[in-house]
């Protein structure tokens, strides 16, 4: 050790370190890129009538029979892209929120977030009788004005992560609570079409939704580039962003608004998809060995952890088939529970 602190100077030693860092994040972000793309396309392979993959691949550019093309074009193609942008746009959310949080609790599913565009969305469906697009819009003005009387509840000359969490959390069981009373109040039929879009399904899903999901991912895209050297700042502390000079509040609030258009676009697109942004960060950071938010891999993450959940949903009880949300909820209520003793056994100094 004392002869590579002779050789090298402390300069040296961290821009080796850098690069490593960032080979390994070239990998991780190429082996889950690949990892996506066979998930999606065995997803386009399975149904009724299977399809092999080779097949599958061939039909996606521009290569198949006209049947194939049919079934794989027309039919699977719009599920199957859905729940990609779906997981890409939520592994996004949570880093975002996680990040600027500087909490992994910190994610548009546990703060309340997606429990209000769910309140709106039931609201449109149960009361005003509204389906489709109409549904997906009240949705995410409901993400929105949850988000906002969030921010404005936990100011307090700034806002400070905790504050913002326990906020999120009142609110999102009083939309909850809101919700409950919703369905007790509709019709058997209606409640029950309510039900299934709070469970979060891909199911039934289009070309219209694979256009407003890109398209809000190609907006948001470059401002999210711009804005993520911020987010970097911020997970240094307040006191250390506004010694670097940087508007805190005013980046917070960039983001936490990027954050929620995301999860609100998600949310309206397929329901409250749960605790995908809240264990697709994470598992990225690990990957990675990231002290940053990891955002790519972060949205790849999202993208195979739905991909794969949407195909365990379809084809691993036979005929029966679950919406996409019962098996994510799976996957991440174990870490949650994980996460929750383990911060308590910290917290009281285990």
């Amino acid at each position: 050790m004392a002869s590579l602190t002779a050789e090298h100077s402390p300069a040296q030693v961290i821009a080796h370190a850098r690069a490593v860092r960032q080979a390994r994040n070239v990998v991780v972000v190429v082996v889950l890129a690949v990892l996506v793309f066979v998930v999606f396309c065995v997803s386009l392979s399975l149904g009724d009538f299977k399809i092999p993959v080779i097949d599958v691949v061939k039909t996606l550019f521009g290569g198949g029979d006209k049947a194939t093309e049919f079934i794989v074009n027309r039919l699977r193609l719009p599920r199957a892209l859905t729940g990609i942008l779906v997981g890409v746009a939520l592994g996004m959310s949570g880093a975002i929120f996680q990040s600027v949080a500087r909490n992994p609790l910190a994610s548009p599913d546990i703060i309340g977030v997606t429990y209000g565009a769910s309140a709106f969305a039931v609201f449109a469906i149960v009361t005003l009788g509204l389906t489709g697009t109409a549904v997906s819009a009240l949705a995410i003005a409901g993400a929105l004005l949850t988000a906002f009387t969030m921010y404005l509840l936990a100011w307090r000359r700034g806002v400070s992560s905790y504050r913002l969490i326990l906020v999120g959390i009142g609110i999102g069981a009083i939309a909850t609570s809101v919700t409950s009373y919703l369905l007790t109040k509709a019709r058997v039929e209606i409640a029950q079409q309510a039900l299934i879009w709070l469970t979060g399904s891909l199911n039934g899903r289009d070309w219209s939704h694979v256009r407003s999901l890109a398209i809000t991912l190609v907006v948001l895209a470059p401002v999210i580039v711009m804005l993520v050297h911020r987010l970097r700042i911020l997970q240094l502390g307040d006191e250390t962003a506004y010694g670097l000079g940087m508007r805190v509040e005013g980046s917070r609030l960039g983001l936490i608004v990027i954050a929620v258009l995301l999860a609100a676009v998600a949310t309206a697109a397929a329901g409250p998809v749960g605790f995908v942004a809240f264990v697709a960060p994470p598992i990225a950071r690990w990957l990675t060995r990231s002290p940053g938010p990891a955002m790519l891999a972060s949205a790849l993450m999202g993208a195979l952890v739905v991909a794969l959940s949407d195909l365990v949903a379809q084809h691993a009880l036979g005929e029966t088939q679950l919406p996409v949300g019962v098996v994510t909820g799976v996957i991440g209520a174990p870490y949650l529970m994980f996460l929750l003793a383990r911060t308590n056994r910290i917290g009281s100094g285990g």
